[in-house]
């Protein structure tokens, strides 16, 4: 077992860097003892939507028909998809090849985009397969015409919630959320939005990269913590809220549902941050990553509650089971506050402006912040090769409206009965299934074990005293490795509680988290038996 000097070592690493090293604990334990190898530190889901991927990969068959249409050559060159007609011609193939895994999709999907959307069917087909062969750059560069107002639409249901947020937002596809979350802090700082030493907010416990983004030189923020205590079902109180108050707090940066805990923001906290935005703080940006959106019932997002100071980040990674894709969104409501602020920067910082995003434009004070955001994530002077790959873009298109027409949400049902099956046995584990109700916030995507909550309740307060006095809290995820083969995230690397594990309840097989409940029950036996140890021992001298 790894000493506390050892341990120590690692407390600067990224929860995401220690799992490595988990995971060669884990792993040599596993050939040593035979035991399985249980990695719930990665949230990769392992499950697939099929219905789109099956319309995706019929279409591709159509478009190389297209192709060939145009031209045929035996080398085993085609020509560039031709529109005219080609909605008829799609049909007609569709008919053909309606047996084929996808046909019914694909079928049903045309129509409908007409009659939802007004899409001039050509148009609309012609945007797919020209897309789905590759054969153009993307245009428009920050996204696809017809893609851009599938994904709005989508974008209403998945994260914005009811009332419907009035107007509309300009979107942005991107290479999942990860690139959203690096584009966005180099547009902020390039538009002198936030600058080296400004202060932020973090709602915590928090996904690790938006603490260790903000400590790099390139932004050098100051940070204050809107902490959601467990105590507080990981709901902001009033008194952190209040800390948003403070107009040196320029942006409050927020993952809802958050990661790790999973508690989706309830609607008395979302009206309390939205009456303070509008009462006390109509300055304050606001930035909200609404991954895990869909897992909660009827979630509504600051993005669709305060439109106006918000930016939204989404990505179809988990829900759909594709993070290998890379598609993610970014998403700026057409009248907000960031174009504003950058058209009310002192001369010097707009000029500087001027001269950044002169070469794009004859009217480069004119340039929205999401276009700018396009621009910046190829150093401005690549602008014209920008924008997410045309076939990713197909997959993003397929994603959506396979969603969309599934009204019974039969799909999202079963992603959540996925999970949320997965949490009871990781509860019956750890023999809190009959203490714990539902929580209808709560998006069952990972599960957080507050480690000295529950041993307290288990193993006594004293027992947790001296553990936390003679035993380092890495200690706990590094025993799990070594000694059952089970790798989890350390919660104190989210600003979540030191003695806490982040458990991804979506990559493993359902049978196995009862498995991590008890290993996490067998290590705290341990802990107890060493104290008891120590305590008798103390007792003879």
């Amino acid at each position: 077992m790894a000493d506390l000097l050892t341990l120590k070592k690692f407390e600067a690493l990224s929860p995401f860097e220690i799992k490595d090293e988990l995971i060669n604990l884990a792993k040599t334990n596993s050939k040593r003892s035979q035991m399985p190898f249980l990695n719930a530190g990665r949230g990769n889901p392992n499950w697939v939507a099929t219905t789109p991927r099956e319309g995706f990969f019929l279409l591709g068959q159509f478009a190389i028909t297209e192709s060939k249409r145009v031209m045929e050559h035996p080398a085993g060159i085609g020509g560039m998809p031709q529109a005219k007609g080609i909605a008829g011609r799609f049909e007609a193939w569709l008919k053909q090849h309606k047996d084929m895994p996808g046909a019914g999709f694909l079928t049903e999907m045309l129509p409908f985009t007409v009659q939802k959307f007004g899409f001039e069917p050509d148009a609309f087909v012609h945007e797919l397969v020209d897309s789905i062969i590759g054969d153009n750059y993307p245009v428009p560069d920050r996204m696809l015409v017809h893609n851009e107002k599938i994904v709005h639409e989508y974008l209403m249901w998945a994260v914005c919630g009811e009332p419907r947020p009035a107007g509309k937002f300009d979107i942005y596809a991107v290479e999942g959320g990860t690139a959203a979350m690096c584009y966005l802090f180099k547009s902020l700082k390039a538009n002198r939005l936030l600058v080296p030493g400004d202060t932020i907010a973090l709602a915590t416990p928090i996904f690790t990269p938006y603490i260790e983004m903000t400590h790099l030189e390139d932004y050098d923020l100051k940070v204050v913590q809107i902490k959601a205590p467990q105590e507080n079902k990981f709901q902001f109180t009033d008194e952190e809220i209040r800390k948003l108050e403070d107009p040196k707090v320029k942006a409050f940066f927020v993952v809802n549902p958050s990661n790790p805990p999973g508690m989706a923001l309830s609607k008395e906290t979302v009206a309390k941050l939205a009456n303070l935005v509008r009462t006390k703080r109509p300055d304050l940006m606001i930035l909200t990553d609404d991954v895990y959106g869909t897992f909660v019932h009827n979630f509504r997002s600051l993005l669709g509650e305060l439109p106006h100071n918000t930016i939204g980040v989404y990505s179809y990674s988990k829900y759909f089971g594709c993070t290998g894709w890379r598609l993610g969104a970014i998403a700026i409501h057409e009248d907000n506050i960031f174009d504003k602020k950058i058209a009310n920067l002192p001369d010097e910082a707009v000029k500087a402006l001027d001269k950044r995003y002169g070469p794009l434009t004859l009217e480069p004070r004119k340039l929205k912040l999401i276009d700018r955001i396009v621009a910046d994530s190829r150093d401005v002077a690549l602008n014209h090769t920008a924008g997410l790959s045309l076939p990713q873009q197909v997959m993003m298109s397929l994603f959506s409206l396979a969603e969309m027409m599934d009204v019974k949400k039969a799909y999202q049902a079963a992603c959540m009965e996925i999970v949320n099956k997965r949490l009871w046995s990781l509860l019956d584990g750890l023999g809190l299934a009959d203490k714990l109700t539902p929580n209808p916030n709560y998006d069952a995507y990972y599960a957080l074990i507050d480690f000295e909550f529950w041993a307290r309740k288990n193993i006594g307060d004293d027992a947790v005293e001296h553990l936390k006095r003679n035993v380092h809290p890495l200690d706990l995820a590094f025993r799990l490795a070594e000694a059952h083969g089970i790798v989890l995230l350390n919660g104190g690397g989210f600003d979540a509680p030191e003695w806490s594990l982040r458990v991804s309840l979506a990559n493993l097989p359902d049978d196995v988290y009862d498995d991590i409940g008890r290993g996490v029950r067998t290590i705290a036996r341990g802990y107890r038996d060493t104290y008891e140890a120590a305590k008798g021992a103390a007792a003879k001298r």
